[in-house]
């Protein structure tokens, strides 16, 4: 059953504006998906739906019925509200009318180390600040097959609206750790037995003439500083990727799609 609400001061709608900042979504736990297909893939992964809210005019069509029924079943709390108010609450330029309230789930290290039919191929974010670029990231190493991406502090929040847009599901089905700094990195990595590889135009070599088949993490760095010194100096070694224009650089996310199809190149034949 539905509850109807139509006052920008109820107690839900207030939470849900508050979620649009990272201190709230990290003090409660929770962060919002908005849009069919997001929420269809966060149901069908198993994450918590805390709480749908909808208009009348989106549960009007039979693919988001459909998806509040889902989540009805689920024991999900169901609200419905007016445009206008949607219109209000909603992070997106063309609300689709339908949002919900995740319980965050944290994945662990080890997940990206398991044991599986080819090595880890893991993507480690280090300081990269815009939420379009950190989600884009995330879909392209589900796409790739990596075992999981690591965003390290100072990186751009994975539950911001943006990101988890950005993302179109990925977020959803590939292990995303957030959190942990450099030093916890590389202890982690020579633990497991896991090589670092930096992105660097300085003392590098072309990504293609690289071994990618072994256990290896991937490191992209900050739109304009790069790499951190302390990855650079930990990598194993490091690479680039050719430049044959004007260009003076590549945007990390193209960056990071280059590089990890190579290395899909190369363990096709594993």
């Amino acid at each position: 059953m539905s509850e109807f609400i139509s006052s920008p001061a109820n107690r839900l709608i207030k939470e849900v504006v508050s979620l649009k900042q990272k201190k709230y979504r990290d003090s409660l736990g929770l962060f919002i998906a908005e849009g069919v297909r997001l929420i269809e893939e966060c149901a069908v992964a198993g994450w918590s739906v805390a709480t749908c809210i909808y208009t009348e005019a989106a549960a009007a069509r039979d693919r988001t019925r459909s998806l509040i029924e889902r989540l009805e079943r689920l024991n999900c709390q169901l609200a419905v509200v007016p445009d206008s108010l949607y219109n209000k609450i909603s992070d997106t330029e063309q609300p689709q009318g339908i949002m919900v309230i995740v319980k965050k789930r944290q994945a662990t290290l080890e997940s990206m180390v398991a044991a599986g039919e080819k090595p880890p191929l893991v993507v480690v974010l280090d300081g990269i600040q815009d939420p379009g670029n950190v989600g884009t990231i995330i879909r392209t190493a589900d796409a790739a097959g990596c075992t999981g991406v690591i965003a390290l502090k100072g990186s751009a929040d994975i539950y911001a609206g943006k990101t988890v847009r950005a993302s179109m599901g990925s977020l959803f089905h590939l292990p995303v750790v957030e959190g942990i700094t450099s030093l916890e990195l590389i202890s982690w990595l020579q633990r497991c037995r896991v090589r670092l590889l930096a992105t660097s135009l300085q003392q590098s070599e072309p990504y293609y003439r690289t071994r990618l088949t072994s256990p290896v993490a991937i490191v992209l760095g900050n739109e304009g500083q790069g790499v951190s010194p302390e990855l650079l100096e930990a990598a194993d070694s490091c690479v680039n990727i050719p430049l044959i224009g004007q260009a003076e650089s590549l945007n990390v996310a193209v960056a990071a799609g280059i590089i990890l199809y190579e290395a899909v190149r190369q363990r096709s034949t594993l």
